[in-house]
């Protein structure tokens, strides 16, 4: 190509050059901007520089110009900002150790190559229980399409179990099809909410246990029938009703708190929860009345919490309590 079809590219190979080697701490100068354009074809002066910087902020570029050179000031994404997205992929284990090299690897062209380096220091993936399943990034792609396209999807769904007559640990798979509604990111797992016609209820499965994921030309059963729902379904919502993903009927549930996990609980039900002083102010207790899923997940929740909280209502929710403590207690009562 002659060096005219080159000169086209300049302001593109300056401006890529300074956003990968200029920061707050790194100054590019004219020179190294003169010998890189050379490297790819195109001579210039210094002068012409100058005029290119100029047009790159009239662009919107934010450049600032020095004695000694320049650099890239406000990018698209801050330095925090980056570090809050490599986080969660290093945190979250569906994401394989592969991927998520190749994930964090990505986020660090949105900062300069010495603010990328700093980043990736803090970066250990070795250490991490991650999954294995590769397939796992293009099946979320997938169901998104199906739920898009309001299709069903089938899936081979694999769980571990204790073969007990080589007392090892064995992969059991099942070949699932279901009508597909949300996809719910909860406790660093990743979770595909649905509804298998075989019954009225919502079923949820970890997509990183879901393997040759495909989408049928089928019509995916209305959530309607099978959620609380009607006009869209609230992710949001169904998720912030939910403990540890299992699923079961919502009730109204009532709670009596000591003051000490008032956080918690508001940190897990949220702002909107009906929360009232005691009637006996001597009892530094409080009130809590909300909505949710009632479910192992739930007693389980409440358990940890030991005698700083007592169940008021459902009935059945205080039994289940009860039940639990007792096998507990048969447990340890030996």
């Amino acid at each position: 190509m002659a060096e005219k079809g080159y000169t086209k590219l300049k302001l593109l190979y300056i401006k890529q050059y300074l956003e990968k080697y200029s920061d707050e701490d790194n100054l590019v100068k004219a020179e190294e901007l003169i010998e890189m354009l050379s490297d790819k074809g195109i001579s210039c002066e210094r002068k012409s520089i100058y005029a290119d910087i100029s047009a790159l902020k009239s662009y919107g570029v934010d450049i600032s110009t020095e004695k000694r050179g320049y650099r890239v000031l406000a990018r698209d994404f801050e330095l925090p900002e980056l570090r809050l997205l490599i986080d969660a992929v290093q945190a979250a284990d569906f994401i394989s150790a592969k991927k998520s090299k190749e994930l964090i690897s990505k986020i660090g062209t949105l900062c300069s190559k010495n603010q990328a380096g700093i980043l990736e220091k803090q970066v250990y993936i070795e250490n991490r229980n991650k999954c294995t399943n590769e397939e796992i990034y293009y099946n979320i792609d997938l169901v998104n399409k199906a739920i898009l396209q309001k299709k069903k999807i089938s899936f081979t769904y694999s769980k571990r179990k204790l073969d007990e007559s080589k007392k090892e640990i064995v992969r059991e798979d099942k070949h699932l099809t279901v009508s597909p509604y949300a996809l719910i990111w909860s406790n660093d797992h990743y979770y595909l909410v649905s509804n298998n016609s075989k019954y009225d209820n919502l079923m949820h499965t970890r997509i990183d246990r879901m393997k040759k994921v495909k989408i049928i030309d089928e019509p995916a059963r209305s959530f309607a029938e099978v959620s609380p729902y009607r006009s869209f379904f609230d992710s949001a919502d169904y998720s912030g009703k939910l403990f540890n993903m299992f699923s079961g009927d919502t009730q109204r549930l009532r709670l009596r708190c000591c003051d000490s996990i008032l956080e918690e609980m508001i940190d897990r039900f949220g702002d909107d929860c009906d929360i009232t002083k005691a009637s006996n102010d001597m009892s530094k207790t409080f009130i809590l009345d909300t909505s949710c899923v009632c479910s192992e997940g739930l007693i389980s929740w409440l358990m940890q919490f030991g005698n700083k909280v007592e169940v008021l209502s459902p009935e059945s929710l205080k039994s289940s309590l009860r039940e639990k403590a007792e096998a507990i207690l048969g447990v340890y009562g030996k």
